[in-house]
């Protein structure tokens, strides 16, 4: 399965291998997979972040906090937060450290305000004083908009709002960001400040990793492991439902772009899933049964104490035009690779299946395979036992099973120069038909139809 192919996205290249990447909230479930992404990319990680809420976290079973600088502390400790900065002088800011629970600010709004609206700050102002700091980007969220429970996407230019604690801080923490984009990082001064901001509003992200209260996915997980149903509290809500690395992937493609032109892409960003992944809740919990194979869904609606918004979704059109991303997974498939990780967490290499496995980088294209020899060509260009004299990428051993999609065929087919079809790709692992399926692409590319 190709994803993350973004329309004429060049891809990353090597934008990030070297560079000093601050990453806040790096603990949490988006923050975890990106660290680990930007890790492979080639980046030096500093994570800035409180202690994962659980043992059974991505962050604690994939490993990253090894592989990566991880620091433990609060966004709201400004003081901390200007020790980081000066001591490892980042380069670009990912500011993705949250509280971002929806019921949870119904129960703790101060701390939510302290956390979303000074924390968000307290990083614009530590950028401000870091002058190795030249890119800040921050996550806020789709709930940001003063939703009207319309049924048209919000553009970036909608009016920010909010009806709970924690939409309303993030909209209150938009207008912060904006206003010291304006008063201290403006573009037009960009030669004085040297400093370019965004803020970016994902949809419903979900993957694997997540044990987070009051999420729909994390909430089927657990009731399908303790063999009870699942209660849905909203099951006819609407929601734009995206995997993790589509709305990672927008992220780091503005960062690229960002930092080759600081002053065009300073904005607000929308990075939502496709229309036909704007879904109900109660759709979304039925596919993930279908996946996990057993369960039973329950409607607990008539509880419901609180409010949550009926109806929402993103107007990605912005992206889709100046920075050529869009999305690339259907809901199937995003419910797919997420059960998938939940079915496998507990026993198998969780880095693996959080990156290896699932997705693999060659200058910003993503690839789902496990065959490790593939891996090696779409992530550097060539085979590791690739004869120096020619231009051949060549398999080390003709008999080696190589275990690939039509559409894994197709990508290597596209990115490599030369090919040997034989000895490269025809093993006794492919049956006649795929073969002959596969040779007719192969010959189709060579001819540039």
């Amino acid at each position: 399965m190709l994803f993350g192919r973004y329309g004429n996205m060049e891809g990353f290249g090597s934008i990030y291998r070297g560079k000093t990447v601050l990453v806040t909230g790096h603990t949490g479930f988006k923050g975890s997979w990106l660290a680990i992404w930007l890790h492979e990319l080639g980046a030096k990680v500093v994570g800035y972040a409180l202690d994962p809420s659980s043992e059974r976290d991505n962050f604690v079973l994939s490993g990253i906090g090894e592989k990566i600088i991880d620091i433990r502390a609060d966004v709201r400790d400004r003081d901390k937060l200007n020790q980081v900065f000066k001591e490892f002088k980042p380069e670009i800011v990912f500011h993705m450290a949250a509280q971002p629970l929806v019921r949870l600010s119904y129960e703790q709004p101060v701390e939510t305000y302290e956390t979303n609206v000074m924390g968000t700050i307290n990083v614009l102002e530590t950028i401000r004083s870091c002058e190795e700091t030249k890119v800040g980007i921050f996550v806020t969220t789709d709930k940001c908009y003063e939703n009207k429970e319309q049924i048209w996407g919000y553009k970036e230019s909608d009016p920010l709002g909010g009806h709970d604690p924690y939409s309303s801080s993030k909209g209150a923490a938009e207008i912060a960001i904006s206003s010291w984009r304006r008063s201290f990082f403006h573009p037009n001064n960009y030669e004085q400040h040297g400093k370019a901001i965004s803020s970016v509003r994902a949809g419903n992200v979900i993957g694997g990793g997540d044990w987070a209260k009051d999420r729909i996915i994390p909430d089927c997980i657990r009731a399908l492991e303790k063999n009870i149903p699942i209660e849905i509290r909203s099951p006819k809500s609407i929601r734009p439902w995206e995997h993790v690395l589509e709305a990672l992937s927008g992220y780091l493609l503005l960062g690229k772009k960002m930092l080759e032109d600081p002053v065009k892409y300073c904005s607000a960003w929308n990075f939502g899933p496709e229309l036909s992944s704007i879904v109900t809740v109660w759709n979304i919990a039925h596919k993930v049964i279908e996946n996990y194979g057993e369960g039973q869904l329950i409607d607990v609606s008539i509880n419901k104490n609180v409010h949550e918004a009926e109806l929402l979704s993103l107007d990605i059109s912005k992206a889709w035009f100046h920075l050529g991303w869009k999305p690339t997974l259907n809901i199937e498939e995003t419910i797919e690779y997420t059960v998938g990780w939940y079915k496998q967490h507990n026993n198998q290499n969780v880095y693996e299946i959080t990156y290896i496995d699932p997705i693999f980088i060659m200058s910003g294209f993503v690839v789902m395979t496990e065959n490790k020899y593939i891996q090696n060509i779409l992530l550097f260009g060539y085979h590791p036992n690739r004869d120096p004299n020619t231009s051949l990428y060549c398999l080390p051993e003709r008999k080696k099973q190589v275990d690939f999609t039509e559409q894994y065929f197709k990508l290597l087919l596209t990115n490599l120069k030369t090919y040997y079809l034989d000895d490269c790709f025809y093993t006794p692992s492919l049956s006649q038909l795929k073969y002959k399926k596969m040779k007719s692409i192969y010959l189709k590319l060579n001819q540039g139809e």
